[in-house]
C-alpha cells in the first residue's frame, strides 16, 4: 500500500478508501504555535466504513472549536471550520488500524479563509510579494533537535561534548532512529536533503540526550511551513516507537549546545534564482533581501523565538547568533553566506535553490508560518526601499564592520515584544498580519516576564536548568 497516494478529486480518495481497506480518515491540521501544545499537528477522527458518511466529510469537513486552537479567537465566537485539501493526503505509518490522513485549512463562518490562521496570514504575504515584485521565495529548514533515553548501563562507546557532529554508530547511539525518520517523511512525501548526528550530547541525571539534525529541501513558504510541523510530529512519533523521547527546545543545558532552525532561502522570478548574479557572485537584489532581513530582525525573533530560553541559546553563543549582521561563511554571523560549489560552475537550473543565504536566528519552537510571512514582509520592503537595504547591508556587513558592529539581538521575549511593537505598521501593511494578531503577540511574548531574567539567574545554574527542564517538550 503506497504511503503517499496521489489525489486530485474526493471520488480517488473514496475509491482508494474502498481498495485499501482505509478504517479510519483524519482530518489533520496546524493552529498557532503560541502555547506549549500549539504549532503541534491536530487530528480530529472518523470512521472511514460508511461511503456516504466520508463523502459528507470531505465535502463539507468539519466545525472546530476556535478559541482551543487559536489565542486571537474568543469564546463566544469560536467555531470556526476545517475543510480537507484533497492533494494532500498520506496513510498514517504510525497507525496499526489503516488511516488516511487529510491535511486541512482554516475557513471562517462566511466559508472564507480564516484571517487569524498563520497559514493564510502567509499567503497573503506571499501573494504580496508576488504581485508586486514578481518574485516567489522559497525556504529550507534545518531542524535540529536532542533524542532523549535513559541511562540504563555503562556506555561502551563514550562520546563527548561538542564533538558530535556527523559522528557514526556505534558513537552515534540513535543514527537508526534517525534514519527511520528520513525515510517515514520520504514515505507521506516530505523531501529532505540529509540527516546527521550534530555536535550535542549531554550525561547527566541518568539521561543520555544526543542532538541530531535533518534538513528538509526548499519548497515554497506556505510548503515549507507545513512540512517543518509534519517533521515534528514524525520525528516524536518514530522516537516514541523506539521508546526514547525528543526535545526541540532551543537550549536544553547551559553549557552544551542548543537547537537552532536555521533558514536558507532563495528568491526566484520566472523560474531563475535571483540570489546569484551574473558574475556567480551575490547579486544585488540579494544584497537588498538581506539589508530587509537585518532591518526586522529584531521584530522578526518576536515569529522565530517564542519562549524564554530561545534568548539563553543567543546569549552562549555556541555558534548562535548574537549580533545583528551578516558575513559569508561566518556562523556566528545573523546571515550566513555558504559555499555555492562556485568550483563547479553553472549550476543552477530553472526553480534551483542550491545558492542561498542563511538566516540563523529562528529555532523549532518558532511559529514557521508567521515567521515566513514576517520574512516576506522584510523582503518585499527592501525591494520596495533599495537604497536604504543595500546601506544596511553595506554597514552590517560583519567583514567590513569588523569590531565596530554594536547592534544586538534581543534578549528576552519582553524585548523581542517591544520591537515588535515599534515595526507593527509594517507588518498590518496592505491587511497582512491581522491587528488581533500583533496584539496577541505582543501579550504573550511579556506576558513571560522576562526582561531581566537571565541577568537575574546569573550565578545561579540550578535555577536556570530548572527553566530548561521546563521547555524540554514545549513545541
Amino acid at each position: 500500500m503506497r504511503q503517499k497516494p496521489e489525489f486530485s478529486e474526493k471520488r480517488e480518495i473514496i475509491k482508494f478508501i474502498e481498495e485499501n481497506d482505509v478504517k479510519i480518515l483524519n482530518l489533520c491540521h496546524i493552529p498557532e504555535n503560541g502555547r506549549p501544545e500549539n504549532g503541534r499537528l491536530k487530528t480530529l477522527s472518523f470512521s472511514a466504513t460508511n461511503k456516504e458518511r466520508v463523502q459528507e466529510i470531505l465535502e463539507f469537513g468539519e466545525r472546530v472549536d476556535g478559541s482551543n486552537l487559536f489565542s486571537y479567537i474568543e469564546p463566544d465566537k469560536s467555531d470556526v471550520y476545517i475543510t480537507p485539501r484533497i492533494n494532500r493526503a498520506f496513510l498514517n505509518p504510525f497507525s496499526a488500524t489503516p488511516t488516511l490522513n487529510i491535511l486541512c485549512d482554516y475557513l471562517d463562518e462566511n466559508g472564507k479563509p480564516l484571517e487569524v490562521a498563520p497559514k493564510n496570514v502567509l499567503a497573503r504575504a506571499e501573494e504580496r510579494l508576488y504581485s508586486s515584485t514578481g518574485i516567489v521565495l522559497k525556504a529550507l529548514a534545518e531542524m535540529e533537535f536532542y533524542i532523549i533515553s535513559k541511562n540504563e548501563n555503562e556506555t561502551l562507546f563514550p562520546s563527548f561534548p561538542d564533538k558530535n557532529y556527523h559522528e557514526s554508530s556505534p558513537f552515534a547511539k540513535f543514527e537508526d532512529v534517525r534514519n527511520e525518520v528520513l525515510i517515514t517523511l520520504a514515505d507521506i512525501g516530505i523531501p529532505t536533503k540529509y540527516g546527521h548526528s550534530e555536535v550535542g550530547t549531554v550525561n547527566r541525571d541518568g539521561l543520555t540526550m544526543e542532538q541530531h539534525e535533518i534538513e528538509l529541501l526548499p519548497q515554497r513558504l506556505t510548503e515549507m511551513a507545513e512540512a517543518i510541523s509534519i517533521t515534528k510530529w514524525v520525528i516524536r512519533n518514530v522516537c516514541a516507537k523506539h521508546g526514547v523521547s525528543v526535545s526541540f527546545s532551543p537550549k536544553v543545558a547551559l553549557e552544551h549546545a542548543g537547537n537552532g532552525m536555521h533558514i536558507h532561502l532563495c528568491g526566484l522570478k520566472n523560474g531563475k534564482n535571483i540570489i546569484v548574479g551574473r558574475d556567480g557572485a551575490l547579486s544585488e537584489k540579494a544584497l537588498k533581501m538581506i539589508g530587509g532581513v537585518l532591518r526586522f530582525a529584531r521584530s522578526l525573533t518576536a515569529f522565530g523565538n517564542t519562549v524564554p530560553v530561545s534568548y539563553l541559546r543567543f546569549i552562549s553563543r555556541k555558534e548562535s547568533p548574537m549580533h545583528v549582521c551578516w558575513g559569508s561563511r561566518n556562523r556566528l554571523a545573523l546571515i550566513r553566506i555558504p559555499l555555492w560549489w562556485s568550483f563547479k560552475g553553472k549550476i543552477e537550473s530553472k526553480n534551483s535553490c542550491r545558492r542561498t543565504f542563511e538566516y540563523r536566528a529562528p529555532d523549532p519552537l518558532a511559529d514557521a508560518y508567521l515567521l515566513f510571512a514576517g520574512v516576506t514582509v522584510a523582503v518585499d520592503y527592501a525591494l520596495k526601499n533599495s537604497r536604504e537595504a543595500l546601506r544596511i547591508a553595506e554597514r552590517l556587513h560583519v567583514e567590513k564592520a569588523g569590531r565596530k558592529q554594536k547592534m544586538l539581538l534581543p534578549q528576552s521575549c519582553f524585548e523581542s515584544a517591544e520591537n515588535l511593537e515599534r515595526d507593527r505598521g509594517f507588518y498590518e501593511a496592505h491587511g497582512i498580519f491581522p491587528r488581533k494578531v500583533i496584539d496577541k503577540t505582543v501579550e504573550r511574548l511579556k506576558g513571560y516576564k522576562d526582561k531581566d531574567l537571565w541577568i537575574r539567574l546569573a550565578g545561579k545554574p540550578s535555577k536556570i536548568e530548572e527553566v530548561l527542564r521546563h521547555y524540554l517538550h514545549y513545541g
